[in-house]
C-alpha cells in the first residue's frame, strides 16, 4: 500500500493557512488605518553551559529559540537577518534566560508558564505545539500518542510534519516526541539528531521535581 505524503492526515492547513493570512493582512490594513502600530520585536543572546542561546520575543509572547549551535555573534546576526527591525536588549528575557541556565545546567525548570506566540488555538500546528508542551521534564510522548490527544488518531505524520517547523525548541519540546517503536525521530533544529539525545539524556539524569 503507498505510503501518504507527510500532510496528508492535516486536515487542509494549506487553505487554512490562506485564509489566515488573508485576516492577518486585513487586520493589519485595518491598524495601520486608526494609526496603530505593532509592538515591538526584541532579541537576545545569552550563555548557558552548552553555549549560546537566542531568542525573538514581540506582544504575543516568545517567537523563536535557538538552541546552542552557534557563536554569540553569529546567533546575534541570524536573528537580527531573521527579524529585521527587532531591537536588541536582555531585559525582556529574564525568565527565559533564567529557565535555560537552569535547564542546560541540568536542572528540570518549567517551561509551562512561558507565554508564547502560537499558531491559533484552533489551527492544526496550534493543537500540536499545545499538546506537546504537556509532555514533561524526563517524560517522553510519541508522534502517534500526541495525534491521539488532540483527537486526531489518523494524523501521526502531519504531527511530525507539524513539529519539523517549531520555532520554540524546548518550550515546545518536541525533543520529547519519538518513534511509536521508541527510535528518535527527527529533530529540525541545528545539531539534529544528536543534540535530541544529548538533551533526552540530560533529563533522565536531572533530579526530579
Amino acid at each position: 500500500m503507498p505510503s501518504r505524503p507527510p500532510d496528508a492526515d492535516a486536515p487542509g492547513p494549506e487553505r487554512r493557512s490562506l485564509a489566515g493570512l488573508m485576516i492577518d493582512d486585513a487586520a493589519a490594513t485595518m491598524g495601520a488605518m486608526a494609526g496603530k502600530k505593532a509592538p515591538p520585536e526584541f532579541y537576545a543572546v545569552w550563555s548557558t553551559a552548552w553555549g549560546p542561546i537566542g531568542a525573538v520575543t514581540g506582544g504575543d509572547g516568545l517567537q523563536r529559540l535557538l538552541l546552542p549551535h552557534y557563536q554569540m555573534d553569529q546567533a546575534a546576526d541570524l536573528l537580527a537577518w531573521e527579524h529585521a527591525g527587532a531591537v536588541r536588549a536582555t531585559e525582556p528575557f529574564a525568565e527565559i534566560i533564567e529557565l535555560t541556565r537552569a535547564y542546560f545546567n541540568g536542572q528540570a525548570p518549567d517551561f509551562g508558564g512561558v507565554i508564547c506566540d502560537l499558531p491559533g488555538e484552533g489551527t492544526f500546528h496550534g493543537k500540536v505545539f499545545r499538546a506537546c508542551r504537556l509532555v514533561g521534564h524526563g517524560q517522553t510522548s510519541s508522534y502517534g500518542h500526541l495525534a491521539r490527544d488532540i483527537a486526531r488518531p489518523d494524523a501521526a505524520r502531519a504531527v511530525a510534519t507539524a513539529l519539523g517547523k517549531n520555532p520554540l525548541p524546548l518550550v515546545v519540546p518536541c525533543h520529547r516526541i519519538l518513534y511509536a517503536d521508541g527510535r528518535l525521530g527527527g529533530f529540525s533544529a541545528p545539531g539534529g539528531t544528536d543534540l535530541k539525545r544529548r538533551m533526552l539524556a540530560l533529563e533522565s539524569s536531572a533530579p526530579t521535581r
